[in-house]
């Protein structure tokens, strides 16, 4: 069984939804896909100049609650070593290219985020 949050009950996991995230470097957001269709979009802050955020697919290959410091509430590790989809002790930074190749998201978002989709959820950045 799996607990979906939104609809406050737990469904068999042969029907949980099927999430996708696509991250647009350039309109700094994330997308949260649900079976194929718009669930939600993130305001994100993403990776400086120096250190940009990564493009290509990968996939979610661990989660940390309350990592704490710079990565905020959640932490989203994902299968490009020593890169994520993280909260921010830094809210103002949402929005801008400031992090070091991660992505950021407002706490609340990513609490939000980390809740709904499992390891091994597919993570497109363009």
């Amino acid at each position: 069984m799996y607990f979906y949050p939104y609809a406050n009950v737990f469904i068999p996991y042969a029907t949980r939804p099927a999430y996708k995230i696509l991250i647009n470097t350039a309109a700094r957001t994330l997308t949260l896909y649900e079976n194929g269709k718009v669930f939600k979009v993130y305001p994100i802050a993403i990776g400086k100049p120096s250190t940009p955020t990564p493009k290509g697919n990968f996939t979610i290959v661990n989660k940390a609650f309350n990592p704490g410091g710079p990565f905020g509430a959640r932490w989203l590790g994902l299968s490009k070593p020593s890169y994520g989809i993280h909260g921010t002790n830094n809210p103002s930074s949402i929005g801008k290219a400031v992090s070091n190749g991660c992505v950021r998201l407002y706490n609340a978002n990513i609490i939000e985020l980390y809740n709904l989709v499992p390891i091994g959820t597919p993570v497109n950045i363009i």
